[in-house]
């Protein structure tokens, strides 16, 4: 279910089914946002590295390798993901 806000987007009601052909792009980051972080790797001044962003594409930290950053991500109570 979706409530309709002054400007005419909506909102997501927890608890509700979502038409995911009817969201905006806000309301799509939105989405897992703190159950879910991203893994990409990612070049740094010192080498290879792991960037761990929320699920909106946020940065939140960088790690040295993959196992660091899952566990990272684990200890917060999130699910890590890769992105490649």
């Amino acid at each position: 279910m979706n409530i309709k806000n002054h400007d005419g987007t909506a909102n997501f009601v927890p608890g509700t089914v979502l038409d995911i052909h009817h969201i905006s792009p806000a309301q799509l980051g939105q989405l897992g946002l703190e159950e879910i972080a991203f893994v990409k790797p990612v070049m740094t001044d010192t080498g290879p590295a792991f960037a761990i962003h929320a699920a909106d594409g946020t940065p939140m930290a960088i790690a040295s390798d993959i196992k660091l950053a899952s566990a990272a991500i684990i200890q917060h109570d999130m699910l890590p993901n890769l992105v490649h």
